[in-house]
């Protein structure tokens, strides 16, 4: 199981690092961001497969094509600043939706799809099936794809390398978090952190998480980031204290969040996509709650500019 585990992280990791590097020393059409999309693809659809996968299987009503491609929508609205620069065009600055209104258009936009969806095939004789169907798929929609574009908020953040760094080190700090705290668990861990909706997590591994991210963010934001970016500003000292253990935290609430959507449907892991590491949704479900946090984070200088 472990060695299945670390198998599939392995080629994750290298396939994401493979991707980041090209988006690095050769941006596609010279735009950054754009080796990025297949990455942000398969994020976005594994687990909106992932999530609508269990609310089927568990008896809920959802429309999962409706769902997965307003996901995508939602998901990728935060790249049409970024695409109006292909080809050597400035985005206005101007531009009263600015840069991150398109998510809110496209959020709004996907609510109202899945609602016309519901409209056009309504049956009085079965009440109560459109209103969870609508309810799932914008649950789902929101869920998945506004962290999601905010991946790609983080990106382009400052200049290139600054953003680009500045991503690798939010998912290097969550995910490290993770690892950290599983490892602790099984070392340390006596005392259960929530044992009626995660048995297996415990306050040690708790503990054990946060200290490690901690130690990831020093690394990321006093090395990665200097290296990379064109024109850093160092932040404050404190700077990978507050950040690691926000997202070690917000990363555990959206690993508890998955556990919760588990037990609701009867399931052990998301999907079988990664061997020992379970589905997509296995992955991504603490940088689902963490990004957003870390966003905010970022854009408000903890780590310089």
């Amino acid at each position: 199981m472990l060695r299945d585990r670390l198998l599939s992280a392995a080629l994750l990791i290298s396939a994401t690092l493979l991707l980041i590097w090209l988006d690095y020393q050769y941006p596609l059409l010279q735009t950054r961001g754009l080796w990025l999309v297949p990455l942000l693809f398969g994020f976005a659809f594994g687990t909106t497969l992932d999530v609508t996968r269990l609310l089927i299987a568990s008896g809920r009503a959802i429309d999962r094509r409706v769902v997965v491609s307003t996901t995508l929508m939602v998901a990728y609205s935060a790249y049409v600043p970024v695409v109006w620069t292909i080809g050597g065009h400035e985005y206005p600055a101007d531009c009263p939706i600015g840069r991150k209104g398109w998510l809110v258009i496209a959020a709004v936009a996907a609510m109202f799809i899945i609602l016309g969806r519901e409209m056009l095939r309504y049956d009085s004789s079965k009440r109560g099936v459109a209103l969870e169907r609508t309810l799932g798929g914008v649950f789902v929609s929101c869920y998945v794809g506004i962290p999601m574009a905010a991946l790609v908020l983080i990106r382009d953040l400052g200049d290139s390398g600054w953003g680009l760094a500045a991503l690798i080190t939010m998912i290097a700090v969550t995910k490290s978090a993770d690892a950290g705290a599983y490892f602790s668990g099984k070392a340390f861990g006596k005392h259960k952190l929530i044992p009626h909706l995660s048995p297996g997590k415990t306050w040690e591994g708790a503990v054990g998480g946060v200290a490690t991210a901690i130690g990831v963010s020093y690394l990321c934001f006093f090395k990665l980031i200097p290296a990379m970016a064109e024109s850093a500003i160092a932040g404050p000292i404190w700077g990978p204290v507050v950040f690691g253990t926000t997202c070690a935290l917000t990363g555990m609430v959206g690993d508890l969040a998955e556990s919760l959507v588990k037990r609701e449907t009867g399931v052990k892991d998301s999907g079988r996509t990664l061997p020992g590491l379970g589905g997509v949704w296995d992955v991504t479900d603490s940088l689902i709650s963490a990004v957003v946090p870390a966003w905010v984070a970022l854009a408000a200088g903890i780590a310089g500019m």
